[in-house]
């Protein structure tokens, strides 16, 4: 058994472009959820839109890299509306429907043979990230001994990263503001506010689009970190796995989101990679008779699950939430 390969590979992971992904949602989310009390169940969606826009931007139809960008952001503000106008004005319980619903909608359509000329079918795109690498300034990658990226990757991380410290900032001030207070007493007591002359349904609205907006640069980094993207990337999963990281963090905190991801992850690979090597080899650790690898794969997410089940029982804020937030009444 070999600690140190485990150790690394999780740390890896932790810091990786995968955790970006997730924090960038999971920040997301976080507007929703944790400071408005919106569920939505459809962030992969969101994230899917971001990755096509930019892609197909690119791809299909040869548009420069910064314009797919741009439509990949304007995508995603345009399904927060079309998501939102019908939706907002009634119980939480219609917004989590439409937008599950909606997400893996996105993904048949994406992945379906039919659209396989504009989005690539079950294959993909690929091919859309060059002029990204290309503004690459690191002529090697890094190799800290315990920890080790290549040069693409690395390049990923710097720009991925820095997206998630600006994210935060940029909640951070928000959430100081009168506009982050009103999301925060819209969660509590949305009739209260309107009693005040606030227009609930147009606060709802800009948390949903801003949350959407994180939720779509989470799916681009996915796309640039691939260099591929295909509509099988984001099912439902996806936008659970997201939420895992919101409540491990702990929702209505900045930095939440973000910690959240990175233990997240790191326990993900962490224990896939301890069960990998205890059942792989000529005298393994744990016998074939009581686990097979092809089950070991599948053991990481029982006892992450069950970790989620355990905090949510004696910890149900997260590790830096507060007990305070959690006074929600989701509409």
């Amino acid at each position: 058994m070999d600690f140190g390969t485990i150790f690394s590979s999780a740390l890896a992971s932790a810091l990786g472009p995968t955790a970006i992904v997730y924090a960038l949602a999971a920040i997301g989310l976080n507007i929703h959820f944790g400071y408005t009390g919106l569920l939505n169940f459809g962030q992969a969606g969101f994230m899917a839109v971001g990755a096509f826009g930019l892609s197909v931007s690119v791809v299909t139809y040869d548009l420069p890299f910064a314009v797919g960008i741009l439509i990949a952001v304007l995508a995603a503000v345009v399904l927060a509306i079309v998501l939102g106008v019908p939706t907002l004005r009634l119980r939480a319980d219609y917004l989590a429907i439409a937008t599950i619903a909606t997400a893996e909608i996105l993904r048949l359509i994406f992945g379906a043979v039919e659209t396989k000329d504009v989005f690539g079918g079950s294959n993909g795109l690929s091919g859309f990230a060059t002029t990204f690498y290309d503004l690459n300034p690191y002529n090697s990658g890094l190799d800290l001994g315990f920890i080790s990226y290549r040069r693409g990757d690395l390049w990923t991380l710097t720009v991925g990263w820095a997206l998630v410290i600006l994210a935060c900032l940029l909640v951070w001030l928000l959430m100081r503001s009168p506009w982050g207070r009103v999301l925060r007493s819209i969660r509590e007591d949305e009739d209260a506010v309107r009693s005040l002359g606030k227009n609930v349904f147009a606060y709802k609205m800009q948390a949903l689009v801003l949350g959407g907006v994180f939720g779509a640069l989470g799916g681009i980094v996915l796309a640039l970190f691939q260099n591929n993207v295909k509509g099988s990337d984001f099912s439902t999963n996806v936008t659970f796995y997201a939420y895992t990281a919101l409540l491990i963090g702990g929702a209505a905190r900045v930095l939440g989101p973000v910690i959240g991801a990175m233990i997240f992850w790191f326990l993900m690979t962490g224990i896939g990679s301890f069960f990998s090597q205890a059942t792989s080899g000529t005298d393994p650790l744990i016998p074939s008779d009581i686990m097979s690898d092809t089950q070991a794969s599948l053991v990481r997410l029982i006892l992450v699950g069950l970790g989620l089940m355990l905090l949510m029982i004696y910890r149900p804020q997260g590790i830096f939430g507060d007990r305070k937030e959690l006074a929600i009444d989701a509409r």
